[in-house]
């Protein structure tokens, strides 16, 4: 897998994909163990999804040095973020997070207690960064102008499909990565007509067309992945470079598509 990283605000960098285990509740150790093995470096969960225990054990499994793996997982919006730092970590038998965010704003508001709560584990070492997800640009505002502290990643729904402009622009400006979960649209595009006319063109299947835009664009693809098959197919996507007028033909199926109804950042 390329190893070129993506180089966050902090000085840090983050690999440029990773595997996304929401529902990934079955064979979940198996899974995260292959995809390690054929070279994934980051992997995605959270505490409400059920996989954290699985997910260690993986990592076990596969005996992949501590540095060499990047770990993403998240707080929820009632939780106490510090403690529940600590807790995932328990969870998944890990000293450090190499990034945990915040999973979604609560109702009331941006979340600034739970973005307290992140900084101190950050501070204690429990976190080598952190950042939020689901977030539209005010409410990451409302935790910059409260703490001084910067997300250095937004995990947001992204693809040709649904993207905001206004968010790229923003993220760009404060130098925050965009994790694209949900690149592949959970697979309710893949059979569009003109993705799959670009990637038979290419000789590539129309997933891997989709996180190759996401390559190409700056942001970190997450798709999720449970079958072996689906995992390589994931994986091919460093020996190929969508052409300027196909980025462009991509990027006008921006219908503003999002998987939970509507676009979190809007």
């Amino acid at each position: 897998m390329q190893r070129n990283g993506i180089h966050l605000h902090t000085g840090n960098t983050m690999p440029v994909m990773g595997l996304g285990t929401w529902q990934l509740t079955d064979h979940t150790a198996e899974t995260v163990a292959d995809a390690l093995r054929m070279g994934y470096r980051m992997i995605d969960t959270s505490g409400d999804y059920g996989t954290q225990p699985g997910i260690g054990d993986g990592i076990r499994r596969a005996g992949v040095d501590r540095d060499d793996f990047y770990l993403v997982t998240k707080v929820e919006e009632t939780d106490d973020a510090y403690e529940a730092t600590k807790r995932d970590l328990r969870e998944l038998g890990l000293d450090y997070a190499d990034l945990m965010l915040i999973h979604r704003p609560p109702d009331d508001g941006a979340g600034v207690e739970l973005w307290r709560g992140l900084i101190r584990a950050k501070q204690e070492g429990l976190a080598r960064d952190i950042g939020v997800s689901n977030y539209s640009a005010d409410q990451i505002e409302e935790l910059i102008d409260a703490t001084g502290e910067v997300p250095v990643v937004n995990q947001i729904e992204w693809s040709p499909f649904g993207h905001g402009d206004a968010m790229e622009r923003y993220a760009h400006d404060r130098n925050i990565v965009i994790q694209a979960y949900s690149p592949l649209t959970r697979a309710t595009r893949l059979d569009d007509e003109e993705l799959a006319e670009i990637a038979e063109r290419y000789g590539k299947t129309p997933a891997q067309v989709l996180i190759r835009w996401n390559l190409q664009r700056g942001t970190v693809p997450i798709p999720k992945a449970n079958r072996r098959e689906h995992l390589e197919e994931n994986l091919d996507v460093f020996d190929f470079e969508l052409e300027e007028d196909d980025l462009a033909r991509l990027d006008a199926l921006n219908e503003r598509y999002s998987s939970l109804g509507t676009l979190p950042y809007d």
